[in-house]
């Protein structure tokens, strides 16, 4: 913006001055001399309108003074009754020459006065403030001393210097300094002392991804990490919802129906071949009640997503049944946990929001979901164990394998795999095998059985040198007070661990322990967070391999098998994995070829050296720590070879035969053709 400065402010001046001309008020110095020169009258007359002072001056004695008196009076009479206009156009009238005075003009004087205060005043408004600046010298001189008191230059000069300091400031300084010091800027000026800037707070649009629960923009329709579609239909349908396109189906409440069906579980003949599944709508009320900037992972959309797959594939409500559920006890709580654990979860039913840690949250109806899960697990067990059900598929939430004896943690309240193991010991069963392939170690769960020799238990975890959490679960963790051997962990030493790795850990380590340890009943604690595309888990587990890996364990303990679920925190992932699980719990083939099982290298190190642990506590691991090692000392010693191979193809160029170092071309290949000859 270009400033203006206008004129009218030096004009006014001009007229103040003209006008104290006018009244004789310039001439009150030469007044003041008039009692010592006779003829001060005659001095004065060629300063207009004399006022007052003028007029009682005295007049000369003899009679041509009284004539030229009567001259001055008219002519100041007449001076008197003229603008200044009138005066400048009819100077001519006051330009008479006389000849006491005809060496002083102050008519002539007073016109050029006039005329370079008007040049300077034009100039003055035809300027920008640039201009002025860069040229204030031309308002800067001295007038005569009639305005010897008026600076209006130099004030002008120290409005514009503090005006270009100001613009200078703002100039240099960035918009956070502004900000910081926004008092620099306050000052009320006259020109724009009504002027506020508004300052606008502008807020960029924002939404969390239901899948995954990523942020991502307004100005995107897919998640930018799983892809899903901002409107997807998963909690309608579930997995086979489209990610890519908007749901515009008729909105399913999955849970009201498996609700409204679960009246029906009375009326269906259970049976040693059906599968029993274990929900209540009950448990989507605990929830975290403080909003955060991201949505907890461990939220209600987890059941209502695996639901609506179940629905929709026609599997539950349908092929299997549901059971009653109930609310455990505290009896039975405390064949698991501490009273004083037990306390502190009840506690929360009388708070509308607490934690147990900072990731580990409650609300007022936390505890009964916690009971309701533990219970749908018991009776689960119970129904399995004793020929009711075939098998099972707890479907519960909040997860439990974290939850140790005395503290809740990692999301879990109580152990429900605990207290389901527990609960099949109770109805009968005297060794429990509990595989845990949730990608977080089950702390709670190990601590809770470390000195058990009746339960056995194997964790497959990413635990990279204990840095992954919780920490725990080393391959040297292997159980305490005679109950060595029990606690079998294969720690993971990276992330992206896939279906391979899990299933040569499988056959070579789960079975045949499980195999020796001949379990009467088997748990399996199915957290799917390392499925693929997990937020948390970062592993590449699929649906496939999933199946795959409860196929294998179903052949154990005569097909007792109960799935309780754990973690898991993609909804695509989760809740495909589920569906995939329960079909081999019907009786689905998982389609899976086992031949030619390559692990990563990561992968086949981690089971090497849990074989070197494990076979000091099961000795028909012995063998299969050899043959292991053999074949991989045979593939270390290969990949050596090839190593070396491209290292020593690398010290002669192709380029070198036809060029100055011809011959130490041929000298390095005769010499590397000898070595190649000796290996």
């Amino acid at each position: 913006m270009v400033l203006h400065v206008s004129s009218q402010p030096n004009m006014a001046t001009e007229t103040l001055q003209m006008s104290r001309l006018a009244n004789g008020e310039a001439e009150s110095s030469h007044h003041r001399k008039s009692d010592q020169t006779p003829h001060q009258a005659v001095n004065g007359r060629r300063f207009g309108n004399l006022g007052s002072e003028g007029a009682s001056a005295r007049p000369c004695s003899d009679e041509n003074g009284r004539e030229a008196t009567d001259v001055i009076r008219k002519k100041a009479k007449r001076q008197k009754g003229m603008t200044f206009q009138d005066m400048y156009s009819n100077q001519g009238l006051f330009d008479e020459e006389d000849d006491d005075d005809s060496d002083w003009e102050p008519p002539q004087v007073q016109r050029t006065s006039q005329m370079a205060l008007q040049r300077k005043a034009k100039q003055q408004k035809e300027m920008t403030f640039q201009d002025m600046y860069n040229n204030q010298g031309l308002f800067d001189e001295d007038d005569d001393d009639d305005d010897g008191d008026w600076e209006p230059a130099q004030e002008q000069h120290t409005s514009q210097m503090a005006l270009q300091n100001k613009a200078k400031q703002q100039k240099e300084m960035t918009f956070q300094d502004m900000y910081s010091n926004q008092g620099l800027f306050d000052e009320d000026d006259d020109d724009d002392g009504d002027w506020e800037p508004a300052q606008e707070h502008v807020e960029t649009g924002k939404w969390f991804c239901t899948n995954c629960t990523m942020v991502n923009l307004d100005d995107v329709t897919h998640c930018d990490i799983c892809g899903e579609h901002k409107e997807s239909g998963i909690l309608r349908h579930g997995f086979f919802a489209s990610p890519f396109s908007h749901d515009v189906g008729r909105p399913v409440e999955a849970e009201h129906e498996i609700k409204g069906h679960k009246d029906l579980g009375s009326q269906i003949p259970t049976s040693n071949s059906s599968t029993a599944v274990g929900f209540d709508e009950r448990m989507l009320l605990h929830s975290e009640v403080e909003m955060k900037p991201h949505p907890h992972p461990e939220r209600p959309d987890r059941l209502r997503a695996i639901a609506a797959s179940l629905a929709t594939a026609g599997i539950f409500p349908g092929r299997c049944y549901p059971i009653s559920a109930r609310e455990i006890t505290k009896e039975e709580l405390q064949m698991v946990h501490s009273v004083e654990h037990i306390e502190t979860v009840e506690l929360t039913s009388h708070i509308l929001s607490s934690y147990f840690t900072p990731d580990t949250y409650a609300n007022e109806h936390s505890a009964r979901a916690a009971r309701l899960a533990a219970g749908l697990c018991a009776d689960l067990a119970t129904e399995i164990f004793s020929g009711r059900a075939k098998n099972g598929f707890a479907l519960v939430r909040p997860p439990g394998h974290h939850a140790g004896v005395r503290q809740a943690m990692g999301f879990c309240l109580h152990n429900n795999a605990a207290v389901a193991a527990l609960a099949a010991q109770v109805a009968g069963a005297k060794k429990v095998l509990i595989v845990d392939w949730d990608v977080h170690h089950g702390n709670g769960t190990q601590e809770i059985f470390d000195r058990n020799k009746s339960v056995l238990y194997i964790s497959l975890h990413r635990h990279e040198g204990g840095k992954f959490y919780p920490g725990t679960g080393a391959a040297l963790e292997v159980g305490t007070m005679g109950a060595e051997g029990y606690c079998v962990n294969i720690p993971w030493s990276c992330g992206g661990v896939g279906d391979n790795d899990y299933i040569f850990a499988f056959q070579h380590i789960v079975l045949p322990i499980a195999s020796e340890f001949a379990p009467d009943f088997t748990i399996i604690s199915a957290g799917f967070d390392a499925a693929r595309g997990d937020p948390l888990g970062c592993c590449d587990v699929t649906p496939a391999g999933y199946a795959l890996m409860t196929h294998m364990l179903y052949a154990l303990s005569s097909g007792k098998l109960l799935v309780i679920l754990e973690g898991g925190y993609n909804l695509r992932s989760i809740s495909s994995s589920a569906t995939a699980v329960i079909k081999v719990l019907l009786g689905e083939s998982p389609g899976c070829n086992l031949d030619n099982v390559l692990p990563s290298k990561a992968g086949a190190l981690t089971v090497l050296e849990v074989l070197k642990i494990q076979m000091n506590f099961w000795p028909t691991l012995g063998s299969r720590f050899s043959d292991l090692q053999a074949q991989w000392g045979m593939y270390c010693l290969k990949n050596k070879k090839n190593r070396i191979k491209k290292r020593r193809r690398a010290v002669a160029p192709l380029w070198w035969k036809w060029g100055q170092k011809s011959l130490l071309y041929h000298l390095l290949n005769r010499h590397l053709h000898i070595k190649s000859k000796r290996c």
